[in-house]
C-alpha cells in the first residue's frame, strides 16, 4: 500500500519518516520523496496514528488525488534541483510528462489552480533557492553556480536572481541575515 506524505523534500526527511514509521511497527517496502510503500494496507485508525506521529515534524498524509499529484510534481522538481544537476537542462514539461505519465497541460493547470503559481515559476524559485544555498556556502563562483544549474551564463543567472529576490547575487552574499526560504515553504 502506498502512503503519500506532504513536505518530504530531502534525504533527511526520508530518514525521519522511516524512523517514525518503524517506531509504529510498520513494515516499509520502499520510501522516496513524498511516497512510502508499506507491506500491507493500513486501517483508518493506523492512518490517524501515522498522522499524529509525523505531524510534529511538519509532515502530513495526503488523501485526495490532486494533492498527491501536486506533491509528486514538487518532489520530482526538488529532486531534479538537489540531486540531478546534469538533467536540469531538459525540458521540464517533457520531464514531468514522462515521470508522471500524464498530459503536461493537465498537470500545469492543476498545479496553477491549487498552488497559485505556474510549474515553471515554481521551478525557477527552486533554482534560486539552490543558488542562495550555494552562494552562502561560498565554495563556488557565480559562473560555476550558473554552469552547475545549467544557466546559459552568469549574467542570465544574475538577472533571474535579481528578478526573483530583488537583490543581485553579490549583494545577497554581503547580507548578514539569512534570506533563504525552506524548500517546503515554496
Amino acid at each position: 500500500m502506498k502512503v503519500y506524505i506532504k513536505n518530504m523534500v530531502c534525504g533527511r526527511c526520508i530518514l525521519v519518516v522511516k524512523s517514525e514509521l518503524e517506531k509504529l511497527g510498520l513494515n516499509i517496502l520502499s520510501i522516496e520523496l513524498g511516497e512510502v510503500t508499506l507491506s500491507k494496507p493500513i486501517s483508518i485508525e493506523e492512518k490517524k496514528k501515522i498522522s499524529k506521529q509525523l505531524e510534529p515534524f511538519g509532515f502530513e498524509i495526503l488523501d485526495d488525488t490532486n494533492s498527491k499529484i501536486i506533491e509528486k510534481i514538487k518532489n520530482i522538481l526538488i529532486d531534479l534541483i538537489q540531486n540531478k544537476n546534469n538533467d536540469i537542462n531538459i525540458n521540464i514539461s517533457d520531464y514531468l510528462k514522462d515521470k508522471l505519465r500524464q498530459d503536461y497541460s493537465k498537470l500545469s493547470n492543476l498545479f496553477s489552480d491549487i498552488e497559485g503559481i505556474s510549474i515553471e515559476k515554481y521551478f525557477i524559485n527552486l533554482k534560486i533557492e539552490k543558488v542562495k544555498e550555494l552562494i552562502v556556502y561560498d565554495e563556488l563562483s557565480l559562473t560555476e553556480i550558473a554552469n552547475l544549474l545549467n544557466y546559459s551564463s552568469s549574467a542570465h543567472l544574475s538577472n533571474q536572481f535579481k528578478k526573483v529576490t530583488g537583490f543581485s547575487p553579490s549583494y545577497f552574499k554581503k547580507l548578514k541575515e539569512n534570506k533563504r526560504i525552506q524548500i517546503d515553504q515554496l
